[in-house]
């Protein structure tokens, strides 16, 4: 069997009022195609929207009630019908006419009286652009369709891989997941109140910039995992010594990031500001904080906001060494640093949504917490 033959005929809608038409063009056309017929422009935009759409529509623009040109506006209007080809098919022989039916969206203009050969000719050619037009469009679809597939799937890769991480850091701890999620909702509803602040605006311009916070903030302590048993769980205050091994959780967090990254061999945004955040949460805004002392705005964006929101959320924690805080004695030790500990916007911010903190954190309240 011819390959032709293999493949199902393609459908042509004739539309025209003239019987005569629609006869002479059905029998030019149906021994090579599907042929469908309306002698008006109302039920043309009928069969164009039924299950099986036609593949091409030669059209005629003198009708009544609905001419050529509006049947021809409506169908590329519609999104279900726009990419069918429309041949005008007329005895309109003007330039203007001509134009205008391109205007509209026409991929050709035939003028009547019709040569068959030519009609024929336009009408395959027409087939064969939307066929292709259609092939590709299945491709970019599907490749799409698979590319929001594989993203979704590496971001889920991405999460998966955080929360494991920082698991291992709250678990040596003796904390809880619970830690890991109320930081990054403390983290994510601070730098949204921020966003359009004139000294913030430049870094949390978009929903990917704070997704990517969000995203981040659970490793920030993820150095605690290099830290001894004993100075991490040491129920006591720690002595000189053992506080200077404590605070290289900073620097062994940024490296075992950056030692991830070397594997990955690519810079990943998430880990990016993960480095910062694991670096520089423990820093203060007058200089006295750790590990490099920095100051004001050369801090990190990202470590200024984990720093609110590590120190609050430790505050209303019990601890191995300390019992829980209230929300109001937490608050208020976090507006007594402003401009000591915390960047002075973000503490103004922090006290506007207190209350966004403070159910964000009974939601998701550890139960030795005896949070109030």
């Amino acid at each position: 069997m011819p390959d032709n033959e293999l493949i199902e005929k393609q459908t042509v809608l004739l539309v025209d009022d003239a019987p005569e038409n629609l006869a002479l063009m059905s029998s030019l056309l149906k021994d090579s195609y599907k042929v469908k017929m309306a002698n008006n422009g109302n039920r043309a935009l009928k069969l164009a929207l039924t299950g099986n759409p036609p593949d091409i529509i030669l059209l005629d623009i003198t009708m009544p009630v609905m001419d050529g040109y509006e049947t021809c506006r409506q169908l590329k209007a519609n999104p279900a019908t726009r990419d069918i080809p429309v041949i005008f098919l007329t005895a309109r022989t003007q330039v203007e006419d001509e134009m205008h039916g391109f205007e509209l969206g026409a991929v050709d203009y035939i003028t009547k009286p019709i040569s068959p050969s030519i009609v024929m000719a336009r009408v395959q050619t027409h087939l064969q652009l939307k066929r292709v037009r259609d092939y590709f469009k299945d491709k970019n679809a599907f490749l799409e369709e698979e590319v929001a597939r594989r993203t979704k799937e590496i971001a889920a890769i991405q999460e998966v891989t955080i929360l494991a991480m920082s698991s291992l850091a709250e678990t040596r701890d003796n904390e809880t997941g619970n830690h890991i999620r109320r930081t990054q909702l403390y983290v994510k509803i601070l730098a949204e109140k921020l966003r359009l602040h004139p000294r913030f605006r430049h870094y949390l311009d978009d929903d990917k910039t704070i997704e990517l916070l969000f995203k981040s903030a659970p490793l920030h302590d993820i150095g605690k995992v290099g830290i001894p048993d004993h100075i991490l769980l040491k129920p006591g205050r720690l002595t000189e010594e053992e506080f200077a091994i404590m605070k290289t959780h900073t620097t062994l967090g940024r490296n075992a990031i950056n030692a991830a990254e070397k594997r990955l061999g690519v810079a990943l945004p998430f880990l990016v500001i993960a480095k910062e955040i694991a670096y520089s949460h423990q820093e203060k805004w007058n200089g006295t904080g750790y590990p490099e002392g920095m100051a004001g705005d050369d801090i990190p964006i990202s470590g200024r906001l984990m720093a609110i929101a590590d120190v609050y959320d430790a505050l209303i924690s019990k601890r191995i060494y300390k019992e829980a805080m209230s929300h109001e004695k937490a608050m208020q030790i976090i507006i007594e640093g402003k401009g000591s500990h915390f960047d002075p916007d973000m503490v103004d911010a922090f006290v506007e949504i207190a209350g966004e903190f403070r159910a964000i954190a009974e939601r998701y309240a550890d139960a030795r917490n005896g949070f109030i």
